[in-house]
């Protein structure tokens, strides 16, 4: 009978945090690799290669590999022989190893959840409490996967109560393109199928804790081997959804997914509930057991095993800018697709500070409140809430956050702070689009899972306002050569939505094979 130590555990917990936030799992990088080599379209493949260029560098400094060091989700099965010796509940026990995890003196990891969700939303400052899934199974060891799930993925859940005839695959391939690029493709889709609405949406999430192993399931069916009818819908789907030409960040592309991954289970003669969970670029899990012989021996991986890509920035194909001469002629100037390098200074501000800068500019056009903390007028903002820095660093990683979540303040911003552009992860909605248009301006998309890799194009960091939204404080960065990709023209032309059109096209014309 196998005995867990309080501290083991604890520090088994601690642990895995850690590592899973510098250390993507190697099936997904050579997954990731092999993408990079098949991929035709110059946007997603030099995505890709910052992606991978990013997590690399990430395992080397052993830094995060998105400033979106998730929320904590742990898979526990435990044995039902097992003793604890622990004075503490599993959950505090666990609570105490994020707590650890996440504030470590030489790896400290931004804090994102936040506790009285639908009132104060106030910071726990430490990332708990975990979510934790419990498994009572025979045999007296522990399993543990820990998991770090990033906002920009988690937000594109999806669930549909199908009836029993409806076809599983025309709902994914209907949904799949409303979940727009927030959640940083190419990735892995987790599928659940059957049980109950909550049952479901657990198969999905649990569905993304297993390796990457479409090529295994390929090369069965190719042997002629029989497939299970869950193992021939993975493959329906992995083929299906990358005809969608969506492509890596949504800029179209022949991989758009790098793994389908399903679990099903037995569910009601009336029902049909299915739900759909993405893991994003900075994929982040890990898998140990404990079987009371100390806490758990997490190998990193070996730098050899990364593909040979290494992402610079390259003159001949981008466009040097000069963010403290900018104009709105230049802007203006600016084609859907362009590659370009900013430099000089740019100012910070996600959801708060856009919220508050809202409110401020309603008492002052009453005459009441105090003027805004800086002056915005021909700027660029960069939708970015960094990891805090440590050693010699002036930022940690600082990669874009999705900016559809400020599509509603875009009109605003434009029309009454004077700001000129704006960077962000992703696509942006009709109303951004519309005001970006009318407002002669330019989006701007930074990499979402190149977090490290852009914050090395970060020589000063300073708070400039705000400075009590910690994170999400309005700070003005002084970049070098931080590359971008204009994705909304001065005209309103949109790349994520005029890019997956032409590669879809592209795809339904050639014979592609996406492993």
């Amino acid at each position: 009978m196998s005995t867990i130590r309080q501290d083991d555990f604890i520090q088994s917990i601690a642990d895995a945090f850690q590592y899973i936030s510098c250390y993507h799992p190697l099936d997904y990088i050579q997954a990731l690799g092999e993408a990079y080599e098949r991929e035709e379209s110059p946007a997603a493949k030099d995505a890709i290669a910052q992606i991978l260029t990013n997590s690399r560098m990430c395992a080397e400094g052993r830094r995060p590999i998105c400033q979106d060091t998730g929320i904590a989700v742990v898979f526990l099965k435990v044995g039902q022989n097992l003793k604890w010796d622990a004075t503490m509940s599993v959950q505090d026990m666990v609570n105490e190893g994020v707590r650890r995890a996440y504030n470590h003196p030489d790896n400290k990891l931004r804090a994102s959840v936040l506790l009285d969700p639908a009132g104060a939303r106030r910071n726990s400052k430490d990332n708990t409490p975990a979510v934790i899934h419990y498994e009572i199974v025979p045999g007296d060891h522990l399993e543990v996967i820990c998991a770090a799930k990033g906002g920009g993925s988690e937000n594109k859940s999806k669930f549909y109560a199908l009836n029993p005839s409806d076809s599983i695959v025309d709902w994914v391939l209907k949904t799949i393109p409303t979940m727009g690029a927030g959640w940083c493709p190419p990735g892995i889709l987790g599928i659940g199928i059957g049980g109950t609405p909550e049952k479901a949406m657990l198969l999905a999430k649990e569905s993304l804790m297993a390796p990457v192993d479409i090529h295994e399931l390929k090369a069965k069916a190719a042997s002629g081997a029989e497939l299970t009818r869950v193992e021939s819908l993975r493959l329906e789907l992995m083929e299906k959804v990358n005809a969608l030409g969506i492509g890596a960040q949504g800029l179209g592309g022949l991989t758009t997914v790098l793994d389908v991954k399903i679990l099903d289970y037995p569910t009601h003669a009336a029902s049909l509930p299915v739900a759909m969970i993405p893991n994003c670029a900075a994929t982040r899990h890990v898998h140990f057991h404990l079987d009371g012989s100390g806490p758990a021996r997490l190998e990193p991986p070996k730098l050899e095993d990364w593909p040979d890509v290494t992402w610079k920035a390259d003159t001949n194909v981008a466009t040097r800018v000069d963010l403290n001469k900018l104009t709105k002629e230049e802007v203006a100037s600016w084609k859907p697709g362009q590659v370009l390098l900013l430099n000089g200074k740019m100012l910070t501000g996600r959801d708060a500070a856009h919220k508050r800068i809202n409110d401020m500019l309603e008492k002052l056009e009453k005459g009441e409140g105090e003027p805004l903390p800086v002056d915005f007028t021909n700027r660029v903002i960069y939708y970015v809430g960094p990891v805090d820095p440590v050693r010699d660093e002036v930022v940690g990683p600082a990669g874009p956050t999705t900016a559809t979540r400020m599509d509603g303040f875009t009109r605003m911003m434009l029309e009454k702070t004077g700001l000129i552009a704006m960077v962000g992860k992703a696509e942006r909605g009709p109303v951004a689009i519309e005001a970006i248009k009318d407002n002669k301006s330019a989006y701007l998309m930074a990499v979402g899972g190149a977090a490290y890799l852009v914050s090395k194009a970060i020589k000063a960091a300073q708070v400039v306002g705000f400075a009590d939204l910690g994170m999400e404080a309005i700070y003005e960065f002084d970049v070098v050569d931080m590359p971008v990709t204009v994705a909304v023209d001065s005209g309103g032309t949109s790349a994520h939505i005029e890019g997956p059109k032409t590669w879809q096209a592209k795809i339904g014309k050639i014979p592609v094979k996406v492993a």
